[in-house]
């Protein structure tokens, strides 16, 4: 501290900006105060009490809190360029985020997490990396690139990279692998789970190694497990998993300071209509929870869990970084600063460069594809993909299904099955894994994307085989994105040509353009009211129980294996 950082502090010097007349919620104490400026100088919070300076901003009683941070996000998700992503978090009062550029390394590898890097470099925000510890997530799928501790070890050392990101390959972990040890013992301050449905046993090997969160609890039973061995629990509400308010009990007064707020995906217009963290926040209020236990999981904790040293509160030497709150119950937000400066107001996004980075583009390439690829012929009952709603869980069911004149599968839209393939689209191979699905509610027509976690290829669901076909070449000929066909005729577009993942259109563009592909998928029977692209896009992840489906085939996640389509027993478990 300099002499004159020291006089600032002591109210001896004019600070650059008084905040007068306000209510302060301290996390720090867990109390909110009136009758107290704070001081603002050179972008830092200069104290708490009695100050002066060259501007004063009259509060008239609205309440000042930290700016919010998202623990666990993948900037992917919301389909926009990781600058316009910000723009619509710092309007709704995120100034910090830790980001796991998962989706982008497993499609270009270290070409992804440098981007990403460099793209929010400038943004007005403070954008924390998780490195990405499972690219691909399992072997079961062929992910665009690998990514070995040898190849993140040179990242490691970026003064944003405070994190490995969700260890979700639990089996290595367990097993021991040299690799997954090898990443783990990267110089990060913190580990992050992705561990849904383990054992209480085999949960206490992966704390041992090391893991400091989970973000995939479902269950406040789950949550109350991690808690009691030590791993801080992220709730999360996101787009297609919404596992908040189940989690919600599990909190007391004795853990709460061990609980962080989480949104890991949300599509751009969710973002833009709900919001973010702002969300989580009043979704825990409206449940009951304590507001500054609230604004304490969504500041303060984060930061304190990932080591993001003078952030989350409001503190002499903290960086100011906070909100103007007119009504904390529903929690309204006014004015969002960052380092001291006006971000956004009354919801206004936030001005960035979308151009910001080198940007990488991605092909899709489906090697020789032809429609005969969707045809898959088998006897007896079949195993299906059965969609829960809310959760990225599955459920394994048999299933009788009818046959065309050719012995050919065909989907039964009447109880609500149909027909997915997973093309891998990285490496040219022309490998396509054929299987069904239960509970999307299509009637007819075909949804297809190449937002398809974990690896991203290109995943296609539909009635007909005619309109699947249309919708997997209308993808490939733009680079990526999301379509809906209903027949044979493109019926929705949004072209993702970053990475096959991204736009680089801004925010309120792709979210009318997301509100119009489900209003064509309603068209085609999908129920109002969910998001069927995000539910899509999960059905090809082979690291959450219990049945998805890749290109290399059905998965059986909790067995560690290949299921097959025909059924035969019931899944097989390893322990």
């Amino acid at each position: 501290m300099s002499y004159e950082d020291g006089n600032l502090a002591r109210g001896l010097a004019p600070v650059d900006l008084v905040l007068r007349g306000g209510r302060l919620v301290n996390v720090l104490s867990g109390e909110i105060q009136s009758g107290v400026d704070v001081g603002i100088a050179g972008g830092r919070f200069a104290g708490i009490g009695r100050f002066e300076g060259a501007a004063t901003m009259e509060l008239d009683g609205a309440y000042i809190v930290p700016g919010l941070i998202d623990a666990h996000v993948h900037m992917e998700s919301s389909l926009v360029a990781p600058a316009a992503f910000w723009s619509v978090l710092l309007a709704h009062g995120v100034t910090s985020a830790v980001v796991d550029p998962h989706e982008i390394a497993n499609v270009l590898g270290t070409e992804g997490l440098s981007y990403v890097l460099q793209a929010t470099a400038e943004v007005p925000a403070n954008c924390f990396v998780a490195l990405p510890s499972c690219v691909p997530s399992s072997p079961w799928e062929t992910a665009g690139a690998r990514l070995s501790a040898l190849e993140l070890a040179p990242f490691a050392g970026h003064p944003r990279v405070v994190a490995l990101g969700e260890v979700m390959n639990f089996p290595a972990v367990l097993a021991g692998d040299p690799e997954m040890a090898a990443k783990l013992d990267l110089p990060l301050q913190v580990r992050d789970g992705h561990a849904p449905g383990m054992s209480p046993m085999d949960l206490n090997a992966y704390c041992l190694a090391g893991i400091g969160t989970d973000h995939e609890c479902v269950s406040a039973a789950e949550a109350a497990e991690r808690l009691a061995r030590g791993i801080k629990v992220l709730l999360r509400e996101g787009g297609a998993a919404k596992n908040l308010l189940d989690l919600l009990p599990a909190v007391n007064e004795f853990n709460a300071r061990r609980c962080l707020l989480a949104t890991d995906d949300r599509h751009a217009d969710d973002l833009l209509d709900q919001g973010s963290i702002d969300h989580l926040v009043r979704l825990a209020l409206a449940a009951g929870q304590p507001p500054v236990r609230v604004i304490q999981m969504a500041t303060l904790n984060p930061a304190e869990t990932y080591g993001l040293t003078g952030l989350g509160a409001v503190a002499p030497g903290w960086q100011a970084d906070f909100l103007l709150v007119s009504d904390l119950n529903r929690f309204v937000i006014e004015e969002v600063y960052h380092r001291g400066r006006l971000v956004s107001r009354g919801g206004e996004l936030a001005r960035v460069d979308p151009y910001a980075g080198r940007v990488p583009t991605g092909t899709v390439g489906l090697g020789a594809w032809s429609l005969d690829k969707l045809r898959v012929r088998a006897r007896g009952p079949v195993n299906v993909i059965g969609v829960q709603k809310g959760q990225l869980w599955t459920d394994w069911l048999t299933r009788d299904l009818p046959v065309d004149a050719e012995g050919s599968l065909l989907a039964d839209p009447g109880r609500n099955i149909v027909k997915l393939a997973v093309c891998e689209r990285h490496h040219d191979t022309g490998r396509v894994g054929v299987g069904f699905v239960e509970g999307l509610g299509l009637k007819r027509g075909a949804l297809a994307s190449t937002v398809a976690h974990d690896a991203h290829n290109l995943v296609v669901a539909g009635v007909d085989d005619r309109d699947m076909d249309l919708a997997v070449r209308t993808l490939a000929a733009c680079g990526g994105g999301l379509a809906v066909v209903g027949g044979e005729e493109v019926l929705g577009l949004l072209p993702l040509p970053l990475a096959g993942l991204m736009s680089m259109e801004d925010v309120p563009a792709v979210a009318a353009k997301l509100k119009e592909l489900r209003k064509a998928a309603a068209g085609l029977g999908v129920p109002p009211g969910g998001d069927p692209f995000m539910t899509l896009s999960f059905l090809a992840l082979p690291v959450i129980p219990r049945l998805k489906l890749t290109d290399l085939g059905l998965v059986d996640v909790e067995g560690n294996r290949l299921a097959g389509l025909t059924a035969g027993g019931g899944p097989k478990r390893t322990v």
